[in-house]
């Protein structure tokens, strides 16, 4: 029998994002003995939620999700755990979920593909014929992408989804930028078609065809909000985790990932001491981290670990969290606000080196803003803002920072001064979108790449994973070299977002049990876990203090809202 200083598991998850949360509730209920061990206080990664004055409740990350319906994949992996229905999905508005300001232009995307299309070929008439053929290809390569996934192919609601037509297929590969060019479109045009990609945090010339049309197609399926908020998503998976044997530990950070000379995994060492065995290590922290920290030097092959170490990540975000005392008059919709018509330029002066007072010398404003308005899109919710209130976020996006050092950085005069300056630039963008507010503030703060990379861990403070890592759209895969050491995350191939590291989750856990084609399964409505076995949930149910694992459900510290 293993001594309580090296207890043994079946699988170990290193981090608690979404990725792994899935990984390991897939693996729970396939009978896995598993421990999940998160550094932070929470669970969640960019998905968790921060309270502030008792009153107010913010997302990091969830600002809304896509492909939610009855045909949705993400229900499909909640449901696939035995969690159908544990987390309602409430619509925003499908006429028009994201709204695309540029200098003279307002667009409201819709949740379809053809009216989608029709929108951007009104607003732009002289274009038409090169939009439609862009949007085309976007379409054809988000349908095979999907059906590649799932296993789902026909015709689906509103939309041929039979075989893609191989040469839209053809004319989608490569970036997104070389895309636009093929179809003659203007940098204006350029900028409309992707005036969301802040969901991915890269500009057309960097960004596979393939990334942009998953991302549309995303959300043109639908887009949503949990009902409860962020924390919603994490909390089931806790209780998933915890009802089939698993066992979640927060302020639990891992030292280090054992590999024997065999180069098969060990198990890990957490930082205070204690040596965990297992034959299966998944790794959710960042993908560099893994390689270059947690793992000893070659344990990796050298060419893996040269091109980790040189790998480029998309960029970062800078945030403005903030509180009214009044409602807002506005629709159920998100705002992309670009202050100029053409996006490369755009993203270049996004990130471009420097302090934010420097990058944006020429105008004074950022180039873009996106606004996020979680107290429309859960109305009456308990803990986003009491009645009459608002709470809304205001984003860019800025270079990301993996060269500052954590220590003492939130008491630096440069980062102090450059954070105030784009907070007042994010704060203006705002007010011409939606009307001045400043005198109706009752919260305020703002997060940087720093933050990010304090609370979440990654090296980057970048939420949407690598760039480049050997090549434009090159990334790692869940299995590494390492037999039993698989990864999930922000930056597997995958790719970013909820549904994104969600997937890469599930795709390596069905890699561990020795089925590849576990999402197909679940897709195809397989249920591998228990609902019978899921707690149930009283008027007190706080998914914020479900994430932070059994052991440490009641511990002191918890931000709570009054009643």
């Amino acid at each position: 029998m293993a001594s309580p200083s090296e207890r043994r598991y079946d699988a170990v998850v290193v981090g608690g994002g979404m990725g792994g949360l899935v990984c390991a509730a897939y693996l729970a209920v396939a009978g896995r003995r598993v421990l999940l061990a998160e550094q932070h206080d929470v669970v969640g990664g960019n998905s968790q939620v921060f309270r502030r004055r008792r009153r107010y409740e913010f997302d990091v990350g969830v600002h809304y999700l896509g492909d939610c319906g009855p045909d949705g994949i993400i229900p499909a992996i909640l449901s696939g755990l035995g969690a159908a229905g544990r987390i309602g999905f409430r619509p925003m508005d499908q006429d028009g979920f994201d709204r695309l300001l540029l200098p003279g232009l307002s667009v409201d995307v819709p949740a379809d593909w053809d009216r989608y299309t029709r929108r951007l070929t009104a607003a732009l008439p002289a274009e038409a014929a090169g939009i439609a053929r862009c949007a085309a290809v976007l379409r054809a390569a988000a349908e095979d992408l999907r059906s590649r996934l799932t296993g789902r192919r026909g015709p689906g609601p509103g939309r041929d989804v039979g075989g893609a037509d191989p040469e839209l297929l053809r004319q989608g590969a490569g970036t997104l930028g070389q895309l636009f060019a093929r179809c003659g479109l203007s940098p204006r045009a350029a900028t409309l078609l992707a005036a969301q990609s802040g969901n991915y945090g890269g500009p057309p010339s960097s960004t596979p065809v393939s990334v942009h049309a998953a991302m549309l197609d995303h959300y043109l399926r639908g887009a949503y909000y949990p009902v409860g908020g962020g924390q919603m998503l994490p909390a089931t998976l806790v209780e998933v985790i915890e009802a089939h044997g698993g066992t979640v530990r927060t302020r639990c950070p891992v030292r280090r990932i054992a590999v024997g000379d065999d180069h098969r995994v060990r198990g890990v060492l957490l930082a205070d001491g204690e040596s965990v065995r297992a034959p299966v290590v998944v790794s959710n922290a960042d993908y560099r981290e893994t390689v270059l920290a947690l793992c000893q030097p070659g344990v990796f092959p050298a060419s893996v670990a040269a091109r980790t170490a040189a790998a480029g990540s998309r960029a970062a975000v800078a945030v403005v969290y903030l509180a009214l005392d009044r409602p807002l008059d506005l629709p159920n919709a998100n705002l992309w606000c670009w202050n100029g018509d053409d996006i490369e330029r755009s993203y270049a002066r996004a990130l471009a080196p420097g302090l934010p007072r420097q990058r944006m010398a020429e105008t004074d404003r950022v180039p873009f803003a996106f606004l996020s308005f979680a107290s429309l899109k859960d109305p009456g919710s308990r803990t986003v803002c009491p009645p009459g209130h608002s709470n809304f976020q205001v984003m860019t996006l800025v270079p990301p920072d993996a060269g500052q050092a954590l220590a003492g950085y939130r008491r630096g005069a440069e980062y102090l001064a450059g954070k105030a300056r784009l907070t007042e630039a994010l704060l203006d963008t705002a007010e011409r979108a939606i009307g001045p507010f400043r005198d109706r503030i009752t919260h305020q703060e703002s997060a940087t790449a720093l933050t990010n990379r304090r609370y979440i861990g990654g090296r980057s403070g970048s939420p949407y994973g690598f760039a480049h890592w050997g090549g434009t759209g090159r990334r790692p895969d869940v299995r590494t070299s390492v037999e039993g050491l698989y990864v999930t995350g922000a930056n597997t191939r995958h790719q970013a977002g909820i549904a994104g590291t969600a997937v890469s989750g599930i795709t390596a856990a069905g890699h561990i049990l020795g089925r590849p084609g576990l999402l197909p399964e679940v897709c195809a409505g397989a249920v591998l876990g228990d609902p019978d076995l899921l707690p149930t949930r009283g008027a007190d149910f706080d998914p914020l203090r479900v994430s932070r694992g059994l052991d440490r459900r009641n511990a002191r510290g918890l931000a709570l809202i009054d009643r």
